[in-house]
This record gives C-alpha cells, sequence and structure tokens, in this order.
C-alpha cells in the first residue's frame, strides 16, 4: 500500500520547487504565445504530442519493459481525459488573467487531490499538511490580489473581470486532483517515463479533436509566439515528467503542498516578462507562501 508521504530529503525537496518553477514559466510562455495567436486546444495537442514523443524515444531507447497490466489499462485513459480537462481549463484561464492569478485559483488542487483520496481510497492526509494549508492560501491570496486591494477596485468589479478565468482554474484542480489520486493509487508502479508517454499520447488526440471542433489548428502569428510554444513544449514536457515520476513515489497527498509555490515562481517571471506589477502587499504575500512551503519541506526532512 502506498504511503501518504514519506520523509522528503532536500534533493527532493529542491526537485519538487524545481517542478513548482518549471510549470510558472510554462506558464508565462504560454501567455505569451496566446497574445500572439496561440489557442487553447493547438497549444494542448502541440505540448502533448511533443512530450509523449520524445519521452517515448527515450523510453524505448534505454530498453525498458513495456508490460502494462490490465487495471492499469483501464485507469490511464481516465487520467489522460482528466489531464486533458485540466489542460484546457487552465490553458483557458491563463489566456483570461494573469498568469499567477489563474495559477493561484488553480493550485488549489492539493485540497482537492486530499478530498478526492480520502472520497475515493479512505485515505486520511496528514493533520500537519491540512494545517499548513490555510497558511499557504492566505498568503496566495495576498500575493495575487485577490479582492482587488492593490488594483483599487472594488470586489464586485475585481470579480467580474476574473470570474470565469477563475471558475477555470478551479475546476483544472478539482479534474487534476483526481488525476493525481489516480496516479498514486493505481498506477504508481508503472514506470514514469512510459506513464507520461501514453498519458500524454491520449491528451494530444483528445486536444486533436477539439482542434478538429474549433475548425482547425490557430498558430502565433509571430515569431515571439513561436518562441513561446516551443518554451511552454520544453518546459511542460520536463515539469510532468518529473511530475509523474517523483510525486507517487514521495506520496502525492502529503507532498503536492510544495507545488503552491508555482504561483510566486510565475508572479516573479511575469513581473519580468509580461511587466504584470506586484504591490508591496503582495510581496508579503509571497513571503508567507515561500515560508509555509519551506517550514513544510523542512519538517519532512527531518522525518
Amino acid at each position: 500500500m502506498t504511503p501518504l508521504s514519506t520523509p522528503l530529503p532536500p534533493r527532493a525537496f529542491l526537485s519538487l520547487l524545481l517542478i513548482a518553477c518549471l510549470f510558472g514559466a510554462n506558464h508565462v510562455a504560454a501567455r505569451v504565445a496566446f497574445n500572439h495567436g496561440l489557442d487553447v486546444p493547438t497549444a494542448v495537442a502541440a505540448r502533448s504530442l511533443v512530450t509523449a514523443a520524445v519521452v517515448a524515444l527515450l523510453y524505448l531507447w534505454q530498453g525498458q519493459p513495456r508490460a502494462i497490466t490490465s487495471r492499469q489499462r483501464r485507469v490511464l485513459p481516465l487520467i489522460a481525459a482528466l489531464v486533458a480537462v485540466q489542460s484546457l481549463c487552465l490553458y483557458s484561464a491563463v489566456a483570461r488573467l494573469p498568469v499567477a492569478l489563474a495559477l493561484l485559483a488553480f493550485n488549489t488542487f492539493p485540497i482537492w487531490t486530499a478530498a478526492w483520496a480520502f472520497g475515493v481510497y479512505r485515505r486520511r492526509p496528514e493533520r500537519r499538511v491540512l494545517l499548513a494549508m490555510p497558511a499557504i492560501l492566505l498568503g496566495l491570496v495576498l500575493a495575487l490580489d485577490v479582492f482587488g486591494a492593490a488594483s483599487g477596485l472594488d470586489l464586485a468589479t475585481q470579480w467580474g473581470r476574473i470570474g470565469s478565468g477563475v471558475g477555470f482554474a478551479v475546476g483544472g484542480a478539482m479534474v487534476f486532483g483526481l488525476a493525481l489520486a489516480l496516479t498514486q493509487h493505481e498506477v504508481a508502479e508503472l514506470d514514469g517515463r512510459l506513464r507520461t508517454a501514453v498519458t500524454m499520447a491520449l491528451v494530444g488526440l483528445l486536444a486533436l479533436g477539439g482542434v478538429a471542433w474549433q475548425g482547425g489548428f490557430h498558430w502565433p502569428q509571430a515569431i515571439a509566439g513561436w518562441w513561446g510554444l516551443a518554451a511552454l513544449t520544453l518546459l511542460y514536457g520536463t515539469g510532468i515528467t518529473m511530475m509523474f515520476t517523483l510525486l507517487p513515489k514521495l506520496g502525492v497527498v502529503g507532498n503536492s503542498p510544495i507545488m503552491n509555490v508555482e504561483p510566486v515562481a510565475a508572479l516573479v517571471m511575469a513581473w519580468g516578462v509580461l511587466d504584470q506589477r506586484v504591490a508591496p502587499v503582495q510581496i508579503l504575500g509571497s513571503l508567507l507562501v515561500v515560508g509555509a512551503v519551506m517550514a513544510l519541506g523542512l519538517r519532512r526532512q527531518r522525518g
């Protein structure tokens, strides 16, 4: 039986922080591409199919066994469908919101992961993880100006601007939480590279259906958009492979809160690349998030 969490060595903790930064950079690159004509189904299809091809070639080149059990064959398409929905939802949120704000709403996924693990598998999350989540979320609320205080907008006006994007992001978080819970409990024993290749191939095929439904591909209309597409593909492919390889071994429910540093990383990168400014209260929130995440990680290193 896979534990909810295991003691987290420094290298693994830093690896999770790296994954968070890769995903944050991926979404900044995606926003650049969206600003220059790329649309969401095209982005998901290109990113997923390229990732699947590269990981599959690497897996085959290394001569790994390819056995998949009948139960894993049944569950993998469901995980792929969930990841496809999550990808479309999150990129839709990134296209409508400042990158970091979209990631704030999406990064409630550790809560949904814990809820799904308890609801489906009756696995209780650790009490300390539950206590850390409110501090992390409070920091994210401050960092990303959810209530419009830093921008000088009233609550109704702010939510009129961000409501649909937040809905897409939270919906993506819900389905991604289920995908992570299923990954840990159903296919954790499957090689992470094979799991990633199969999942991304199925996601890419589903995204191609979305491309066909909207009338064809919509590629970037400027060189900056093509660079954004190339960067988001590379960053996402690296990050998702590391995530599906590491998290099931470390315990998704116990360690996925560390991924909440992703919106803060995106906030900094979006400031530099997209000129999205931050207010002092947002910096305070960022420090709260980083402090809570570091405290959680150091506690796990002590075991």
